[in-house]
């Protein structure tokens, strides 16, 4: 394998990013076209009644007697648009962010190709074992998000009277993609956790011991941040979000390798090589 100069891994960049563009210009046009039936069959999907996790609610409230409005109140959203161009833009942004999200995994597949050559093989290895854990957990922290935890809080706060019932609860156009957004990609990001200590245990700033030491102070926290995410009053619904990301900090201890263990494959990787 001949050995490339600077400008010829330039001339390989320059093609990555146009592949990439590309493919994004590709997703977009594409989203674009298919976001009438996106809209309303996907994203305004949890608005309606027939949602698959209302169901899922309603069945639990059966089951344990749980007579909380929350699980047994059908959902009433009024969908009103204040901004005369906010159809438009909405149209354009949403394609725009769905083409970004789905085509990270090809961002990704062009940025493994780039730097494979420069990559030792147990480096090779630790990258796109990142790579790919990084992918897979940001998907399903995404459809944890999508399907359970965008549901409740709409369910929740589209039917909250703490100001009194004079108020008529109408849901903008712009307030619903809004947080239907953030919370979304929000509970994509959290489920990088595990990828985050494991980079971080590799640049030796967090420890598996140190994660087993601060358990419980973990506990309380990720109790905290799910009582804030899902502000219900009933345990049911703060365990559907508490419950994910404590698995995903018992993940993040299990990633991590001790060092001891570390220390040793070291030293008998420099012993095969003093050996060859």
């Amino acid at each position: 394998m001949t050995e490339m100069t600077f400008w010829d891994h330039l001339e390989t960049l320059r093609w990555v990013l146009a592949r990439v563009i590309g493919v994004w210009l590709v997703l977009a046009i594409g989203y674009f076209i298919a976001m009438p039936y996106i809209f309303e069959q996907v994203i305004l999907a949890p608005t309606r009644n027939d949602f698959v996790f209302y169901a899922f609610l309603r069945l639990i409230g059966e089951r344990m007697n749980l007579s909380d409005s929350f699980f047994t109140n059908n959902l009433d959203i009024q969908m009103v648009n204040f901004n005369l161009g906010a159809p438009f833009f909405v149209h354009m942004s949403t394609s725009l962010m769905l083409s970004v999200v789905t085509a990270i995994p090809y961002l990704f597949f062009e940025i493994w190709r780039f730097i494979r050559p420069a990559l030792y093989p147990k480096e090779q290895r630790g990258v796109m074992k990142a790579l790919w854990l990084g992918t897979v957990m940001f998907f399903i922290g995404a459809a944890v998000g999508y399907f359970m935890v965008f549901p409740m809080a709409l369910r929740f706060l589209s039917s909250y009277e703490g100001l009194g019932t004079q108020f008529d609860n109408m849901l903008s156009l712009n307030s619903y993609i809004d947080n239907f957004t953030i919370l979304v990609l929000c509970m994509g990001l959290a489920f990088e956790l595990p990828l985050l200590t494991w980079l971080l245990s590799l640049m030796g700033l967090v420890t598996k011991s140190l994660l087993r030491t601060y358990r419980r102070h973990a506990i309380v926290v990720i109790v905290i941040a799910a009582a804030i995410i899902t502000p219900t009053s009933d345990p049911f619904t703060l365990s559907v979000v508490a419950i994910p990301l404590y698995l995903l900090y018992e993940m993040s201890i299990l990633m991590i390798k001790d060092k001891k263990k570390n220390d040793e494959e070291e030293v008998e990787e420099t012993s095969v090589a003093e050996q060859k």
